[in-house]
């Protein structure tokens, strides 16, 4: 199915994502027609600020929508005021919720911030995810989230790809065997099954409550592994046998003309040569920027891919 070709429009408030959205029925639509097709008949409805009525996705009955507004009590109550919001989104009603702490570290002579990012949709392509784990996963699991971390000069929410691995060496185990056995490290579900999952009929009470648990424990700051790759990636530089390495990534050759060009920039900007780090936040400011049909959900999976492909790299 083709999908439509959307640029992530970059925002710092809640109120442009926090607009009305609910079902409506194609029976209370169409009351003059019998609809033989009984699978999806609800129609996800939002209505944009400034924007027209807008269907982004017809769903099945048992679908379940997550207005971003439930996300939004959630935070302020964990946080309060101490925390500042980077979102991206498109018109096709996607969305990626930044969360932007106040302590953080640093990667050679760059500060980063600790945050945490979650995704949402109302057109069904992107599941409700926290640090690239899917809400559904995490509940069933018993799972925790990771980190991830804000990178003021591109403005890159970056995800705690290595953080569920724990220790370094369990990492570079699994990059090492990644190659010979596809493996996961959890049972692989196809996005429609979490999709389906997800969206049971969970209601405002039970999300908010059980978002609320996942997102408690985020206050504390604590070491993480996906910080020491980040770390690693920054001291090893690009030699001269590394420079196709751009080019063998799995991104669509346009974002990797693009990752090339902001590359670059980043060179001059910083002042510095050209090392994993930033090759790595190139392809990552490229994903996240550029129009594209790829989805927010795809285009996450593709940033997953390079971080584990250029981290398996600067070890080998």
């Amino acid at each position: 199915m083709t999908y439509i070709s959307a640029q992530p429009v970059l925002t710092n408030e809640w109120d442009d994502i926090c607009y009305p959205v609910s079902p409506v029925w194609l029976t209370d639509l169409l009351p003059d027609y019998d609809i033989i097709a009984t699978d999806r008949q609800q129609l996800v409805v939002g209505e944009p600020l400034r924007g027209r009525k807008t269907i982004f996705g017809i769903q099945s009955a048992d679908y379940t929508i997550i207005p971003n507004i439930w996300i939004r009590e959630v935070i302020d109550k964990v946080f309060g005021k101490n925390y500042e919001v980077q979102i991206k989104y498109t018109s096709t009603g996607e969305f990626s919720i930044s969360i932007i702490l106040s302590d953080g570290f640093s990667i050679g002579s760059e500060s980063l911030q600790r945050s945490m990012i979650l995704t949402n949709s109302y057109n069904g392509k992107t599941p409700l995810t926290i640090q690239g784990q899917t809400f559904t996963t995490m509940t069933n699991e018993g799972n925790k989230p990771g980190s991830s971390m804000y990178r003021e000069i591109c403005q890159n929410g970056l995800m705690g790809w290595a953080d569920s691995f724990g220790k370094l060496t369990d990492y570079q185990h699994w990059l090492e065997e990644k190659p010979k056995a596809k493996d996961k490290k959890q049972p692989a579900k196809s996005t429609q099954e979490l999709r389906k999952i997800h969206h049971s009929r969970l209601t405002q009470e039970l999300f908010q409550a059980q978002l609320y648990a996942m997102l408690a424990g985020q206050k504390k700051s604590r070491p993480t592994l996906t910080a020491t790759i980040y770390e690693h990636l920054q001291q090893r530089k690009v030699s001269k046998a590394d420079e196709g390495l751009l080019k063998k990534l799995p991104i669509p050759v346009q974002l990797a003309k693009q990752a090339q060009e902001r590359l670059r920039l980043e060179e001059r900007m910083l002042d510095a040569s050209p090392s994993y780090w930033l090759m790595y936040n190139a392809v990552n400011h490229a994903l996240f920027n550029a129009r594209s049909s790829l989805t927010l959900n795809d285009r996450y999976k593709l940033d997953e891919r390079v971080f584990h492909q250029l981290a398996a790299s600067s070890f080998a």
